[in-house]
């Protein structure tokens, strides 16, 4: 297998180890699960890899609190609402 480097922060890379599954999994065994948990599809087809990596960022924004309810829009854009 070929190997290749990638460069990532510290606390990246203590995040990851924290995740292992058992003291010496590999970096690439716990990437590759993690990568099998992005969606690859649904009942209409395959995503395509750049609306996997948008649903990903999307689903990111929504757990770190980087979005706007519906009402929150209405009021930014003054619109009346329910």
């Amino acid at each position: 297998m070929a190997y290749t480097t990638i460069q990532i922060d510290v606390a990246t890379r203590e995040r990851l180890a924290s995740m292992r599954s058992y003291g010496r999994e590999t970096y690439d065994e716990l990437l590759n699960t993690l990568l099998e948990l992005v969606p690859s599809g649904d009942d209409e087809g395959k995503y395509s890899p750049e609306f996997r990596a948008s649903l990903m960022r999307g689903m990111s924004d929504i757990r770190n609190g980087r979005t706007h309810s519906a009402g929150d829009v209405r009021k930014i854009l003054g619109l009346k609402g329910k």
